[in-house]
């Protein structure tokens, strides 16, 4: 892979083969001496993570790695994270991995001085006003998945325990200063986690794609973004070690979390609760829903559904073109096609239904989601119903 660049939309990027290597001097430039390295559990042993720690050690930085992190972060996790950044009288945060640990490095830097609860700074209204700006300390994000995008993301994800919803935390001023993207990173990412981050990226672009509202660079960050996911996710599973392909997947997941500003929509709406209460992957729970969720919405988005389907160079391009695609790609790698293939029952189908939706992407759906339509897509996803 030769692709080496310099971005800084919507931060700093530092994308391409071997970008790791700048992690030191990225962590000075912004004035980390003593960074802290959030990572999660599974990753905080591999040759990457420890490579990542050393090279601080090594150009003489006080680095340390913090890694009790649950699959979905919950705030004892946080707290744990807290405890130990403020014990080593660290500085900054270096957000490693994938979702989780990116969400909850940036989570760890912008707590590390707030005297109030997390839960009071939820994307809700203006309530990011409450947080105290200058007790936020920088973030340095290394993504090694291709899906969630948090790198480029002014907001982190934990589950609320006590009522088992996933809780979105906000600050406009929490998006890493600076991002490296390091396709070789993700080189090593299993086949099955390759799918389930490559298809939230798509579910990312597809949903900002069909979200209500006039916001055009969104739509062609978005566009983009699912033309670089058709080109590359099949040859990231079945090869992986294709640079070109990972390197392409990783831009498409920092394109869909740029995209989806401009709102998100019901996959992501039942797929939230659908993680909180059964402890599934997010990327693989919206790819479980994509199908569902996109018949639901027809009415709505056929149109757009079509322009898209012939930007893809779909044969014969329409919304049914567009389906079989969505179909195909899943079974292709290994998608479930039914909420019960992914370990999820219907016993507790109602309380998704109104947790869904009450999840802030909601409202981003382009047919009004109330609890009959919720319910509607939860049956679907269950029964295995296109």
């Amino acid at each position: 892979m030769s692709t080496v660049a310099n971005w800084n939309y919507p931060t700093a990027i530092k994308f391409g083969v071997g970008r790791i290597k700048e992690l030191a001097e990225a962590c000075r430039s912004q004035g980390i001496l003593r960074p802290l390295l959030v990572t999660d559990s599974g990753l905080a042993h591999v040759p990457i993570t420890v490579a990542a720690v050393d090279s601080l050690l090594a150009a003489g930085l006080g680095a340390a790695l913090f890694s009790d992190l649950k699959p979905n972060p919950i705030e004892a996790n946080l707290l744990a994270g807290l405890e130990a950044y403020r014990a080593g009288h660290h500085d900054g945060v270096v957000a490693f991995g994938g979702g989780s640990g990116l969400d909850m490095g940036k989570l760890v830097a912008f707590m590390s001085g707030q005297t109030r609860p997390v839960w009071d700074f939820e994307d809700i209204g203006d309530w990011w006003t409450r947080a105290d700006a200058d007790g936020m300390a920088p973030v340095i994000a290394v993504p090694t998945t291709a899906g969630t995008g948090s790198e480029v993301g002014r907001a982190g994800v934990i589950t609320d325990e006590r009522t088992h919803t996933k809780r979105i935390i906000f600050h406009p001023k929490m998006m890493p200063r600076i991002v490296i993207c390091d396709p070789a990173l993700t080189v090593g990412m299993p086949p099955k986690i390759t799918a389930g981050t490559g298809m939230d990226a798509l579910s990312h672009c597809l949903e900002a794609y069909c979200a209500p509202g006039f916001h055009p660079m969104a739509d062609g960050i978005a566009v983009e973004g699912m033309r670089l996911v058709v080109k590359s996710l099949v040859r990231a599973v079945r090869t992986p070690d294709d640079l070109d392909a990972r390197a392409e997947m990783m831009a498409a997941a920092l394109m869909g979390a740029t995209a989806f500003q401009k709102g998100l929509g019901g996959m992501h709406a039942l797929s939230h609760p659908v993680g909180a209460v059964y402890d599934t992957h997010h990327g693989m729970t919206n790819a479980t829903f994509m199908p569902y969720v996109l018949k639901f919405n027809r009415a709505a988005i056929e149109d757009r559904i079509t322009r898209l389907a012939a930007y893809l160079q779909l044969p014969a391009p329409g919304f049914d073109s567009f389906l079989a695609f969505v179909l195909k790609l899943r079974k292709d790698i290994g998608v479930p096609h039914t909420l019960g293939e992914l370990g999820v029952d219907d016993r507790q189908a109602d309380l998704i239904a109104e947790m869904a939706i009450a999840d802030p992407s909601a409202a981003g759906n382009p047919v009004p989601l109330d609890l009959q339509g919720a319910g509607e897509i939860f049956s679907a996803a269950s029964q295995g119903r296109i």
